[in-house]
């Protein structure tokens, strides 16, 4: 009657070859008494298999096609077929997507209940009788029996399933269906927990007896099975590359790490920078005792002392006429000269039309900070507008919503000690880590339930949990999401202590339903006495590796800590709902704060909490920085006057110029921030803490430079002091504008730099240093004419004041230290130092870490601190997407196969990627296999499946749990309803698996798992953006976040290759909430390098002009400063201070005030007119090095000291380590090595022109002695 397809034939194959001593005879048919619940027993039952009624055709074909041949004769009747489907559901929706797991296991379902050979296999072992009230007939049930199955099968089965994805949950589908985790689970213990009646699915108790022979009479059920690599029939493929490895092939090998690179077994750099430096000090030394002695024998008898300025003299040439460059230089600098000179003397004639414009100046330039904005949002300080991850960023935002923020505690039980669970009646004890214990879950729930009872007051109106929280079956179920293992206990104190026992023993309580939840956390009801649920009130899986911290492996039960997370709804665009969240997450840190339970350690965080922390760690800090200001502005306003004796204190202390002139340094810093603010710049914290000493730094530099040359100056006969004043400016002004104009250009060609703390920084600094610039050339040169006037008022009689006077600092650097420094046997071993210092710097160059520990940025008492150090419980990382952008075609087969995971889809599918990268977690950080909607989907629409239904009269969608005839399935039973919808089809079932809600009788409703994945474009007519999720590994440093963020770009870029998706419109990307911070990282070396060098060439370019075409005295001077900044490099390894951007704004400005420590010098040096290199070094020393070393290096040391008792970190480490670094090696390098690297290798010849414009300039004076500027 019955045609048989060849996979019937197939099916029935094993069962024509069973042995011919069974006849054909059951076990049972039909239903009888109630076994529990809904569930009944079946009626024993001993005679040959009957014919099936009609009506049960459609299951029979749909469940066990096998046995569909002849007249169906089997030993089931419809209800039982009926009873299978209903008791099949949750397997077929998690194994379906493996059609050859699925069918070995409906082969073990159909031969138990309707195999017309049940006999064979089906042993009877307890029975009892039953009335049918119906007809009143005693019937009996099957209360047990033994189910003889073949070794072989189970574990062939076994193999076919073990490597099924649960997409959803991101684990395997057996961790779901077996009772245990994926990892512990095998045939044996599978077929066990489905057969065993405490399931919650099996009626009745089903001993399962495996074995490959024949044993006590019965033969075991052995059919056939497929491999998961087999096809099922001919319309079927194999299962999947994610859901079978054998499809896949050997698991892929991460690339082996790069070698480190080693020279003789020790590290390279080390071993050919120590290789350099030998041979610079072999060839360095050679050539000086050559020259030594070739200058001993030609030129100093064997009894004349050898003096560095005879044996240099050869190098002195005053002969010939000035080059062109010379003459070029020479008239630059002379006008140079009579400009500032010209406008020196007009400042000093009209000083009060100079400080009213220069005050009218600071009002209108000032009165901009009406409109400051201060930058405190992290994103926008760590992440361009326009880089990549922001770009993502707001995709994200836009198309699926913001991020929800978290709040999150981890909690841990110190007082409480371990303890051990004995399963009732027999196993293994289990031992329970001390948060795990009864008593303390209690406590941590009624935490958690204050927690949810928290009430916020924003704007009049209250706020609690309820009101921001995430609650993804909103409206339908409005519990909100709480990632917590009280979840698994429905959040309720009497489920927590829901108990089945007697007086003697405690058969099953909250031991046994956590040990069962842990490994099925979607479970609707356990396999214990107990049946409760596991999945959590909001309607999702509570995942264990979220909610318990601090075990090993997978053995949850050994945790030491408790994880509670808070999701809370982010508002994108919308300030009043945001504000109202941050309002509750702000009553949340205060109570959390004066929470107290002498049983609880609690470490937490809110999304608030960093920037909250960022904010009091700055006001906190505010009295240090102060006091270090006041250190520096005290030591000025002394440091500037030239007192002789104690009555002249008043008289020549220069108090009041010094608070002058620190007020103008600080109104520079003032009109910068207003220009900027009108134009609409915002503040950084950084800008605040940074930009005033960098000002200061350079702005009193020039101010003692200014003053003491003063000072030094002698008024010539008949010079007014305007005049004299003029003169004076007129020498220095050009030094100061060299410095001055070459840190501006520096800065404001670092603002071309990409990252927003460097690019804010730069712009300030570089506006503020002009401003500084033009304040100190007008401003302060009339105030010190009017001071000058001050003291001749009130020593009129005193003929000192018209006389130079030299400081004892002066003196001390001309007649002491500069010659002591510059001493034949000195320079030698100042140049082997340095280049020493140099070449470990080198070697270390690419030692020094990259990143910003977070708890650096905290104070020294927050609360962040105990969370930051509590990371190391947790077993997951943040979550990370796959968004793959609007433009792609899901309804075709092809767009399908290259993103799906199940069946028929690509072997390099986009979710095939992701889980790949899964397998190798240690390399690329992925943790899970994705969350898949679109296999999911699958799996729900299949009309196996009871999820998809829809009134055959509405076309309204019908849930699983419904009960309605009219109910029927979305698509028809056969080959073609089988497959995946597409077209029209896969666009009519989306928005109703998308609605739908998970339920006993269908677990793969999408609307809690993602409802937010799917963008659904137009009247449901396609899909736009979607995302596929998984998580991260633990990421506990920066250099874990940069590499998990760098490995999720190159498998997004991959997977966007696969796909064939280069070149067009749309793209996968990884999405994860830390990429934005820690996208600065990825190219924070090439940033560097190109910051300092454009610093560098900036200040090369602006030295060369303004120098006079002086082109080696400018690389020498670059050269130190590049020197400088590799040394900054070496001592950030040798004091742990990482590269990030804080850093790099401090080796930004260690560039600028690095040129105030060397222009000075080298312009003294390329202008003087002694006759050798080492004189003119000793002189631009002499002369310079006391205003550099009072005007910088004193004053800067005084408040960097102060720093250093700063409470945070990110000050001690960042400020004042960076800061004393900077300052101590731009002492060192500008007034140790720069004056001898002068002497060797500085310009030979003097400027010819410079030095016939100097004599005729000073010819008939009492100055030619001196160094003029």
């Amino acid at each position: 009657m019955w045609s048989l397809s060849p996979g019937r034939q197939e099916a029935l194959e094993p069962q024509l070859r069973k042995s011919p001593v069974f006849a054909q005879a059951c076990v049972w048919y039909g239903e009888c008494g109630i076994a529990s619940g809904d569930k009944r027993y079946n009626c024993q039952y001993s005679g040959p298999p009957k014919p099936l009624p009609k009506d049960g055709y459609d299951l029979m074909q749909e469940l066990c096609p096998g046995f569909f041949f002849d007249n169906v004769s089997v030993c089931c009747d419809v209800q039982q077929l009926r009873t299978l489907k209903d008791s099949l559901q949750l397997p077929l929706q998690f194994l379906s997507r493996c059609p050859s797991c699925f069918y070995n296991l409906m082969n073990l379902f159909c031969e138990l209940t309707c195999s017309p050979r049940q006999r064979q296999f089906l042993n009877v072992t307890e029975t009892e009788d039953y009335v049918d009230p119906v007809t009143n007939q005693t019937k009996t049930n099957v209360k047990e029996l033994q189910y003889y199955v073949g070794e072989s099968f189970a574990n062939a089965m076994y193999n076919a399933c073990r490597d099924v994805e649960a997409p959803s949950s991101n684990d395997k589908a057996l961790g779901l269906l077996c009772g245990k985790d994926a990892e512990a689970c095998n045939a044996t213990n599978w077929i066990e927990y489905m057969f065993n009646k405490d399931n919650g699915q099996a009626p009745f108790t089903i001993t399962p007896i495996f074995s490959d022979v024949p044993a006590h009479g019965m033969e075991p059920m052995n059919n056939a099975t497929k491999g998961c690599d087999e096809s099922v029939d001919e319309v079927t493929g194999p299962c999947s590359c994610q859901d079978c490895s054998a499809v896949c092939g050997p698991k892929p090998q991460p690339p082996p790490p790069p070698a480190p690179w080693r020279i003789l077994g020790l590290d390279a750099m080390y071993v050919i920078m120590w290789t350099t430096y030998m041979a610079f000090l072999l060839v360095f030394f050679g050539a000086f005792f050559a020259v030594w002695c070739y200058r001993k024998r030609y030129f100093v008898s064997e009894y004349t002392p050898i003096d560095s300025n005879i044996a240099f003299s050869v190098n002195a040439s005053d002969k010939g006429e000035a080059s062109c460059c010379d003459a070029l230089g020479a008239a630059f600098e002379g006008y140079l000269r009579r400009l500032f000179s010209q406008w020196g003397s007009f400042c000093v004639r009209n000083p009060g039309c100079i400080i009213f414009f220069s005050l009218a100046f600071i009002a209108a330039c000032s009165s901009g900070l009406v409109f400051v904005r201060v930058t405190t949002n992290p994103v926008d300080l760590w992440s361009a507008p326009g880089s990549r991850a922001r770009l993502e960023k707001e995709y994200f935002d836009t198309h699926f919503g913001p991020f929800f923020r978290t709040e999150q505690l981890i909690i841990q039980a110190p007082n409480t000690s371990v303890h051990t669970y004995q399963p009732y009646p027999s196993g293994s004890d289990v031992p329970f880590g001390p948060p795990l214990d009864i008593g303390i879950l209690h406590q941590v729930l009624d935490l958690q339930t204050a927690i949810e009872n928290i009430t916020a007051f924003y704007n009049n109106e209250t706020v609690t949990l309820q009101d921001i929280c995430v609650a993804p079956l909103s409206p339908y179920n409005k519990n909100c999401t709480i990632l917590s293992v009280l979840n698994y206990f429905q959040n309720s104190h009497s489920v927590l202590d829901h108990e089945i026992g007697d007086d003697f023993f405690v058969y099953a309580d909250y031991h046994t339903h956590f040990l069962y939840c842990v490994r099925a956390p979607a479970s609707l009801n356990d396999t214990s006495l107990l049946h409760d649920p596991c999945l959590g009130t909001f309607g999702g899986p509570v995942f264990p590796w979220l909610v318990l911290g601090g075990y090993d492996d997978q053995n949850y039960n050994n945790a030491t800590a408790l994880v509670i997370t808070f999701p809370v709804n982010n508002y994108y665009n919308d300030t009043e709902k945001l504000q109202r969240a941050q309002a509750w997450e702000k009553e949340f840190i205060n109570f959390v704060k004066n929470y107290e339970n002498p049983n609880l350690t609690i470490s937490f965080t809110t999304e608030r909490s960093i920037e909250d922390e960022l904010n009091r760690e700055s006001n906190g800090d505010v009295f240090t920085v102060l006091i270090s200001y006041a250190v520096m502005f005290l030591y000025i306003s002394i440091a500037l006057g030239h007192i002789k004796s104690c009555s002249r204190f008043l008289v020549d202390s220069k108090i009041s110029l010094g608070v002058a002139g620190i007020l103008i340094v600080l109104s520079s810093v003032a009109c910068s921030l207003g220009i900027f603010s009108y134009i609409g710049v915002p503040l950084t914290l950084i800008v605040i803490e940074v930009i005033p000493f960098l000002v200061l730094a350079v702005g009193v530099d020039n101010i003692f430079i200014l003053v003491q040359t003063y000072q030094r100056d002698e008024r010539l006969q008949g010079e007014t002091l305007d005049q004299q004043l003029g003169r004076v400016l007129g020498e220095v002004a050009p030094s100061m504008f060299l410095s001055s104009f070459s840190e501006a250009v520096a800065f404001f060609l670092g603002a071309l730099s990409k990252m927003p703390a460097v690019h804010t920084f730069s712009l300030f600094a570089g506006m503020a240093v002009l401003i500084d610039f033009l304040l100190q050339i007008t401003c302060f040169v009339s105030l010190l004419g009017l001071d000058i006037k001050r003291q001749e008022v009130r020593c009129c009689q005193d003929d000192s004041l018209f006389t130079a006077s030299e400081s004892c600092l002066f003196r001390f650097f001309k007649n002491s230290y500069s010659p002591l420094l510059l001493k034949e046997w000195m320079r030698p071993i100042v140049v082997a130092v340095f280049v020493g210092i140099l070449s470990f710097s080198i070697a270390v160059l690419n030692k020094v870490e990259i990143g910003l520990d977070q708890s650096l940025s905290m104070p020294d008492d927050s609360y962040m601190l105990d969370y930051f150090r509590s990371l190391k419980f947790l077993h997951a990382g943040p979550p990370v997407y796959f968004v793959l952008e609007e433009g792609h075609d899901y309804s075709s087969l092809n767009g399908q196969n290259m993103v799906c995971g199940g069946t028929g889809c690509n072997n390099d599918s986009l979710v095939q990627q992701i889980f790949t990268a899964a397998q190798l977690d240690n390399y690329t950080r992925i943790g899970f296999a994705p969350s898949s909607w679109l296999d999911d989907y699958f799996d729900w629409v299949k009309p196996q499946s009871s999820c998809c239904r829809v009134h055959n009269s509405t076309g309204s969608f019908c849930n699983a749990s419904v009960v309605d005839p009219g109910c029927i399935r979305c698509r028809p039973l056969t080959p073609e309803g089988k497959q995946r919808p597409q077209g029209g089809d896969f666009m009519r079932f989306l928005p109703m698996f998308l609605s739908d809600n998970p339920n006993p009788k269908c677990g793969k409703g999408g609307h809690a798992a993602y409802s937010s994945a799917v963008n659904i474009l137009g009247n449901d007519t396609a899909v736009g953006a979607t995302y596929f999720m998984t998580y991260h590994t633990v990421l506990q440093t920066s250099a874990d976040f940069t590499d998990a963020m760098r490995k999720a770009i190159v498998i997004a870029s991959n997977i966007t290759k696969t796909m064939g998706l280069e070149g067009s419109d749309y793209r996968v990307f990884p999405y994860s909430v830390f990429y934005v911070f820690y996208e600065q990282y990825l190219t924070i070396i090439d940033d560097t390098i190109f910051n300092l060098s454009v610093s560098l060439g900036a200040i090369f370019l602006v030295t060369l002009v303004l120098l006079g075409c002086e082109l080696w005295s400018a690389v020498i001077m670059c050269v130190t400063i590049a020197m400088i900044l590799v040394n900054m490099f070496g001592v950030m390894w040798l004091w742990g201070i990482s590269l990030n951007a804080v850093s790099l704004v401090n080796l930004v400005m260690s560039c600028g005030i690095s040129v105030e420590f060397c222009s000075h010098i080298t312009r003294a040096f390329t202008v003087s007119t002694k006759g050798s290199r080492v004189q003119r070094a000793e002189e631009a020393l002499s002369h310079m090095g006391s205003s550099v070393f009072s005007g910088i290096t004193l004053t800067k040391f005084g408040g960097i000291v102060v720093l250093a008792f700063a409470k945070s970190q990110i000050f001690q480490i960042f400020y004042f380590r960076m800061y004393l670094a900077m300052v101590l090696l731009g002492a060192t390098h500008g007034l140790i090595f720069l004056p001898v690297l002068l002497s060797y290798i500085g310009n030979p010849s003097i400027n010819k022109a410079k030095s016939v414009a100097t004599q005729e300039r000073y010819k008939g004076t009492e100055r030619e002695q001196l160094l003029n500027f």
